[in-house]
């Protein structure tokens, strides 16, 4: 099997990683909000449970991160990883007490630390201009999850039977399927992913993909066409067999099963101080901040809103989720397409604009909802669907300038820095407003400031 192949299976799999954590968000995110009340918690621990799955991620990214830079082993980290999701989702699918439930999302959490590493390998093995629809497409595999969790939940919330001592009913049963679902993911890394080494280490290859880059008009990750064209450009007419036979000379047979050629240490001269204390890494962070500050803190009061007044259960929350998805996917194909005529900070630009004018609606409009049904309705539906449409322009553009403006040696560890800033927001912006599900005013309020 060679470069490109392998290339193409490690890719296939890392987006199904995040297609199964985009599932695991949408079948328990409907749910959780009635399990606690079952279990008798006070309305904060929705909050609570919400950002102890951030907490995990932020403590153990940059762990993750630091790892995979040392010694290039992503393969073993993210099996190691994925086993805290099962372990967690099994606990959560116990469900005994509000703790319980609490540290079962605690757990989890540390699996998705592995992000970190995922995104390092990404940034490694792909040119930078290629990156942002790189980039784009891993989360549009997130998004499809959260697309697809939902249909899930329709037939889940039909379990009503005891497994031994457990009970399994529509609040238990997502836990457990996505411990089966994690079980199955394993077996997929085992078989499909490979610890490619980085494009440095074969000069040629990386060269020839430039080329490639340079003329290119084909969807991002058809590498087959992208060589013959390259091929065909320099060389003049050739034939598939001749493209085919070029190529095989020119591209590495098979890479050493060996995680990475180069055996210095990536932080001999490393200074965190001088990587992230820049005007340019401190503006990303900054912005990935407030982004996902405001979008987790309107994504924990929409379940207790939709229930309040427009009466939705879990299925209404559950199509409310699937509609979303859409237009998140849907976002994500846009920015992949626009970071093809468009720098980078040019998409930041209009997605920090998009999410300042959707915490501008929310703030005069869903803060006391008035009109009748229909009217909200229509209020609250617009406020969602602009805060979901900033969010692609904004989480693709500021990885890929981050990915860029930081070492490439070191990307675990900076991607795990740049996740662990994110994870603090998704922290603080649950517990904000989970507390402030009352009063929606001052929660709303401080969204806007803060962007």
């Amino acid at each position: 099997m060679d470069y490109r192949q392998k290339r193409k299976l490690s890719f296939l799999t890392i987006g199904l990683i995040f297609l199964l954590s985009g599932v695991e968000y949408a079948v328990i995110l409907p749910t959780i909000w009635r399990y606690l009340q079952l279990l008798e918690a006070p309305p904060y621990f929705l909050g609570l449970g919400l950002s102890a799955f951030s907490f995990s991620g932020l403590v153990f990214g940059p762990v993750f991160g630091h790892w995979s830079d040392k010694t290039r082993a992503t393969k073993t980290i993210i099996l190691f990883s994925n086993v805290f999701e099962i372990v967690g989702n099994f606990m959560y699918f116990m469900g005994y007490s509000k703790w319980l439930l609490l540290s079962s999302r605690l757990v989890a959490g540390i699996g998705a630390g592995a992000g970190s590493s995922i995104f390092g390998f990404l940034t490694r093995t792909t040119l930078p201009d290629e990156r942002a629809g790189v980039f784009a497409a891993v989360m549009a595999c997130r998004q499809a999850g959260l697309l697809i969790g939902p249909a899930f939940n329709i037939f889940l919330r039909l379990c009503d039977f005891k497994l031994g001592p457990f009970v399994v009913n529509k609040y238990t049963s997502p836990g457990l399927f996505m411990c089966g679902m994690w079980v199955l993911m394993q077996f997929a890394v085992m078989v499909l992913y490979w610890d490619i080494p980085p494009l440095d280490s074969f000069p040629e290859q990386h060269m020839l993909l430039r080329e490639v880059r340079g003329e290119e008009d084909e969807p991002l990750m058809s590498l087959e066409d992208e060589h013959m064209a390259a091929a065909e450009d320099s060389y003049g007419s050739f034939t598939p067999e001749q493209t085919e036979t070029r190529l095989s000379s020119e591209l590495p047979p098979s890479p050493p099963d060996s995680p990475s050629l180069d055996t210095s240490d990536p932080f001999e001269n490393f200074s965190a101080s001088q990587e992230f204390l820049r005007e340019e890494v401190v503006v990303l962070l900054t912005a990935q901040f407030i982004t996902l500050f405001n979008q987790t803190a309107l994504e924990t009061m929409v379940t207790p809103l939709t229930q309040k007044y427009f009466g939705f259960g879990e299925l209404g929350n559950s199509v409310m989720y699937s509609l979303c998805g859409v237009e998140v996917i849907a976002g994500f194909f846009l920015v992949r397409w626009l970071s093809r005529v468009l720098e980078d900070r040019v998409v930041l630009a209009v997605g920090l604009l998009i999410c300042s004018g959707a915490c501008v609606w929310c703030l005069i409009f869903l803060a006391n909802p008035q009109g009748g049904f229909a009217f909200e309705l229509i209020e609250f539906i617009i406020g969602v669907f602009l805060q979901l449409l900033g969010l692609p322009f904004v989480a693709v553009s500021q990885v890929s300038l981050f990915s860029k403006v930081t070492a490439e040696k070191t990307q675990g560890f900076s991607q795990g820095v740049r996740r662990s800033v994110g994870g603090l927001a998704t922290i603080l912006g649950p517990l904000w407003a989970g507390g402030l599900i009352g009063n929606l005013y001052v929660m709303l309020d401080h969204d806007g400031v803060v962007l």
